[in-house]
């Protein structure tokens, strides 16, 4: 059976019994089509999605859906999301952005956005219904849906349902006539819409003095009349229901759902108390929750359904199904009066083996966590080689280890291995070393199989992670900087941030020579992490190497950031992921052009933007920005009279010859071995077609290659 991640949050959900068609809401949706966005926000209860769906299935226009939930705030779920759900309409549809967001370091939103919309650029007029915004409510996202809105084609409508109002440009859509709104107040039920459903759908015979008392005091609020008819159709009548419902929504759903529950029999109210712990029902699953409700827990939810007790599908064919999202917490709050701690524990523990079973490994546990299970939670949380905190649930797992005690965490070494990798993916860098350190303690003395091994290489892995940072910035005081692009990082609600770290790390093109204790450390300990990891932890051994590769460029010895480069792009060609590969070819590019001429170079950025295609990588910036520099260098040496010009490190080199430094000198000032000069010397002879260093410096003068002499004081 599938998982509902997989199936529901892209199935339009189809109509609803006894629904009320609301023709003067759908006509003002369809008068707004030739808008870019079209805003049903409300609270909880009012209708929007049931509206929605009639609404679209009289529109004429294909659909892609996207019904968001808690943790797609998160920017990598909720942009998967949206490419699997614009693959409903066309199949192949940001495949490259897809692939991208597989890959460890997934590039910024806009890049990824735009590759989107340059994919359906050809496609035929749709819409792209975002349902539920509210529950990916985070800064990254907001800014996402601007972006995509600022560029929105014209055969592109985009509506949003939600509960809260989006941090989004709305006085400026409105000016310009781009958005249609529609609010409470326009989708509370009318007096006549409310005797429509109560008289005309559910067949109440109430009078009209009733339905007008019923339509003032839930204020047309649509979830409030749906339990209201529920307990009129019950045998205490609606006299004594009117006089009885007073007070704000939250008391009247209080009181309905009680009304509601008493009237059930003790089978149902048990099969619903229970299973209020599921976000998604489907019959299998109520099963393993409620493995003895009298009846299958399919027939059970079609059950449900049919007498309207607040299950609402969320697939053509009744396999997956949700509570009423306020009615859920109603249970789950009667849940905790009904049954002890470890009663509720037992339940979520049988959700957890069940999602577990069915590939549903975050949300397995996610139930894990509820039950406290740590053995278990920690098992899921290693996912079986790729730790499910690299996979989307950094924020959960970060919530879970915090409330962990100590002793917890020293009795499960990899739990605090995994804390210090969390902390370091949510851009928390300066908090590692102890978890880390603490990690290290709890491993002293264990027996050294290939699991704890593989411990002390992610271990030894973080540490060049928060070492290479530190080496990265630009002055003395670099933890001081550290904690500044920290600061930085959490301004942002995105919980991985993995793309902020790279580009942090990534040397520029202009990085000089450097020899900081950093760099030493980035070195010992990224050598230390592939010592020690499995070969087939190949996620860990590619950032592991990519960092080596970057401490070696930056120190100025390429021989050894060549070698470790070239070994990152293997990994990523075992693993079929593209990104690091490309940023390796970037770094040999950078190399190249320093090192060996322009001739290289341009072939490591060409590869890189051949085998990128037309992925949205910032970092191809930099190789579109080195290809513009050697194609000018190489016009500019014709112009010269040379056949291939001297690369800025040659150029280094031959200054310092000409001031009469020695190879030994030349090197201690440049931090380079004396064997790496020799080899400038001979590429710059071999360029200037000389043979002695007075020879070359006579040549250099002619072609105007030295720097002017200082002015005198």
């Amino acid at each position: 059976m599938s998982t509902p991640n997989l199936t529901t949050k892209f199935t339009i959900p189809p109509r609803r019994l006894h629904s009320v068609l609301r023709q003067r809401l759908v006509e003002k949706l369809h008068l707004g089509l030739h808008r870019k966005l079209t805003l049903i926000s409300a609270p909880a209860g009012y209708g929007k999605t049931t509206l929605a769906g009639e609404w679209i299935a009289d529109c004429g226009r294909p659909v892609a859906w996207l019904s968001l939930e808690e943790g797609d705030g998160d920017l990598v779920r909720f942009l998967s999301g949206l490419v699997a759900s614009l693959q409903t309409l066309e199949a192949t549809i940001g495949e490259g952005v897809l692939a991208v967001l597989q890959s460890p370091e997934p590039p910024p939103a806009e890049s990824m956005l735009a590759a989107l919309l340059r994919d359906a650029a050809a496609m035929a007029p749709f819409l792209l219904v975002l349902d539920d915004y509210h529950e990916a409510k985070s800064k990254p996202v907001d800014e996402a849906i601007a972006f995509l809105l600022d560029h929105l084609p014209a055969h592109i409508h985009l509506v949003m349902i939600t509960r809260e109002d989006p941090l989004l440009p709305l006085a400026r859509l409105r000016v310009q006539d781009q958005l249609t709104e529609l609010r409470a107040a326009d989708l509370r039920f009318t007096s006549a819409e409310v005797e429509g459903f109560l008289n005309g759908s559910l067949g109440l015979g109430l009078p009209a003095d009733q339905v007008e008392t019923l339509t003032s005091r839930t204020e047309g609020w649509i979830a409030g009349l749906q339990l209201a008819a529920l307990s009129i159709q019950g045998d205490r009548g609606a006299e004594r229901f009117l006089q009885s419902i007073t007070g704000s929504h939250h008391f009247v759903l209080d009181y309905l759902v009680e009304e509601v529950l008493q009237r059930q029999s003790e089978a149902v109210q048990q099969f619903l108390l229970r299973t209020s712990v599921l976000d998604r029902l489907c019959g299998s699953l109520c099963d393993a929750i409620v493995p003895d409700s009298g009846m299958s827990g399919q027939q059970r939810l079609l059950e449900l359904e049919r007498r309207n007790l607040f299950v609402i599908p969320l697939d053509h064919e009744r396999r997956w199904y949700r509570y009423h999202r306020l009615f859920a917490e109603s249970l789950q709050r009667r849940l905790q009066d009904s049954l002890d701690r470890s009663g509720i524990a037992e339940l979520h523990a049988r959700a957890s083996a069940w999602n577990e079973t069915h590939g549903a490994e975050i949300e397995a546990l996610r139930h894990a966590i509820e039950a406290a299970d740590h053995e278990r939670a920690a098992r899921l949380l290693e996912g079986g080689g790729m730790p499910l905190h690299l996979r989307g649930a950094a924020g959960l797992t970060l919530k879970w280890l915090e409330s962990l005690p100590a002793a917890e965490l020293d009795a499960r070494p990899a739990l605090w291995v995994m804390y210090g990798s969390v902390l370091l993916i949510t851009g928390k860098p300066s908090h590692v070393e102890p978890k880390l350190r603490s990690a290290e303690a709890a491993l002293d003395g264990a027996d050294r199989d290939f699991r704890v091994r593989d411990l002390i290489g992610m271990i030894a892995a973080t540490w060049a992670a928060v070492a290479s940072l530190l080496m990265a910035a630009k002055s003395n005081a670099a933890r001081r900087e550290l904690l500044a692009a920290e600061s930085s990082m959490q301004m942002t609600a995105q919980e991985d941030k993995t793309d902020a770290l790279i580009e942090l790390i990534a040397p520029a093109k202009d990085t000089g020579a450097d020899d900081s204790r950093e760099l030493g450390h980035v070195v010992t300990q990224a050598r230390r992490a592939l010592d020690h990891l499995r070969p087939d932890n190949l996620p860990v051994r590619t950032s592991a190497a990519w960092m080596l590769g970057v401490a070696f460029q930056r120190r100025g010895d390429y021989a050894e950031a060549r070698n470790a480069y070239h070994d990152v792009i293997a990994y990523s060609h075992q693993m079929g992921h593209k990104l690091m590969a490309v940023m390796s070819l970037i770094g040999l590019g950078q190399i190249e052009e320093s090192d060996n001429g322009p001739r290289q170079a341009e072939e490591c950025y060409e590869e890189a933007l051949r085998l990128a295609g037309d992925l949205p990588l910032p970092a191809l910036r930099e190789a579109h920005a080195g290809l513009a520099r050697i194609r000018a260098a190489l016009q500019s040496g014709r112009k010269r009279g040379l056949i291939e010009p001297l690369s800025p490190r040659e150029l280094e080199v031959l200054a310092l010859i000409a001031e009469g430094l020695s190879n030994r000198d030349i090197g201690a000032k440049l931090f380079l071995a004396v064997d790496t000069v020799k080899g400038h010397n001979r590429r710059i002879f071999e360029k200037l077609h000389v043979q002695r260093r007075t020879e070359a410096i006579a040549r250099a003068q002619a072609l105007n290659l030295l720097p002017p002499p200082p002015k005198p004081h």
